[in-house]
């Protein structure tokens, strides 16, 4: 028997805007509220489904230092350059973690200096 990774959590100052956020990156929607709480998943099948739900989780406590654990994306519909300008236009910046500048991905942060990882390979939507 095995478990299965079905929720993220992350902290948040402004659900909202991460949520905005994230929706856009991975074209989640948002499947339900629980107070400030926001969760955002997959259209179409959510909670269970065969990628994990997001719950932004609303906190006054600021981010402090790079993160334990962080997300890595993939594009699934264009190259890593392109996916790059959009990341950015919808509100991502780069993010600096000790890189070498070598690297084939791509470090950035969302909109409250959470980090994650833009990847090169392309992989086929869910």
């Amino acid at each position: 028997m095995a478990a299965r990774i079905t929720e993220l959590v992350l902290d948040a100052r402004d659900p909202e805007l991460l949520a905005r956020f994230w929706c856009e990156v991975l074209g989640y929607v948002e499947l339900g509220r629980d107070g400030d709480d926001i969760e955002i998943g997959p259209p179409g099948a959510g909670f269970g489904g065969p990628q994990p739900t997001i719950i932004l989780s609303r906190t006054d406590t600021p981010k402090s230092g790079q993160l334990r654990l962080h997300i890595d994306v993939n594009p699934t519909d264009r190259d890593q350059a392109e996916e790059l300008d959009r990341l950015l236009a919808a509100g991502a910046r780069p993010a600096d973690v000790g890189q070498t500048g070598d690297e084939t991905w791509h470090v950035l942060a969302d909109p409250e200096g959470n980090e994650f990882c833009l990847l090169r390979r392309r992989v086929p939507e869910i």
